[in-house]
């Protein structure tokens, strides 16, 4: 498939769902409809093709390059992390700054101790690596802009950092894995591209960080990490037709 189809294809999609699909591991989610007590609208000859058409893709069993998709929406280039003096650099000081991570939020007194879920702990990890790229005298992070050019903390990806020498972007978003779930099955990662929300800006090299703890509710020690490249990343999608309660329960 060419990436133009491709890229056709992710905007129907879209246009289809209401902006409903995201990147990760997917399925395509099927309920009955339970009468609100207002007439709903007749289904057009163009919308029952148009999921026809979508339900015969069979996109809940493929898989899909996430450095190909990356490119599709975002006209972006997902470069690979290479044996390159820019890019070795800026992998070390990636992994000296996790190290330091670790080593201050494993102290008895860490902010996330007072915590009551582990996914709350994620921010303390990027403002950590934020602030500890940036003392680094050739590098800079901050929060990737999205396209409006507004710093962005939600969505993907977490943190762009800047090899200054070079000009070189990689962008990291760190995670965080209990140590008995590396081989997990359940969805940890996904990408959903909205237009102007977009945070990809730049060809960059893509890193996700997986920080690994052991999962002792409120007594978390971390553990240690892995860095990923994820210019070789198979993903899968995820279509979901969806409903808020305002759909749901009209006055």
């Amino acid at each position: 498939m060419s990436r133009r189809n491709l890229a056709i294809g992710i905007l129907l999609l879209g246009l289809a769902i209401g902006f409903g699909w995201s990147m990760g591991f997917f399925w395509l989610r099927r309920s009955e409809a339970v009468p609100t007590g207002k007439a709903l609208a007749e289904p057009t000859a163009s919308d029952a093709t148009l999921v026809q058409n979508l339900l015969g893709k069979n996109l809940d069993h493929r898989t899909f390059s996430f450095a190909t998709v990356a490119e599709a929406c975002s006209g972006k280039k997902v470069i690979p992390l290479a044996a390159k003096e820019s890019h070795t650099r800026v992998q070390a000081a990636i992994e000296s700054a996790l190290t330091r991570a670790i080593e201050k939020l494993n102290a008895p007194d860490s902010p996330v101790r007072s915590l009551r879920r582990i996914n709350e702990a994620s921010r303390f990890f990027e403002d950590a690596l934020h602030e500890s790229l940036n003392a680094e005298p050739d590098l800079s992070c901050d929060i990737p802009p999205n396209r409006r050019g507004e710093a962005q903390r939600s969505g993907y990806p977490d943190l762009r950092i800047v090899h200054e020498p070079s000009g070189e972007v990689f962008y990291l978003d760190p995670k965080l894995v209990e140590d008995d779930s590396w081989n997990s099955t359940l969805r940890t990662f996904y990408f959903e591209p909205k237009d102007e929300t977009l945070k990809i800006t730049d060809d960059a090299v893509h890193l996700l960080a997986g920080i690994s703890h052991d999962g002792k509710d409120g007594a978390w020690t971390f553990t240690g990490f892995k860095l990923i490249d994820l210019s070789t990343l198979k993903v899968r999608l995820k279509a979901e037709f969806q409903a808020s309660n305002k759909d749901l329960y009209p006055e």
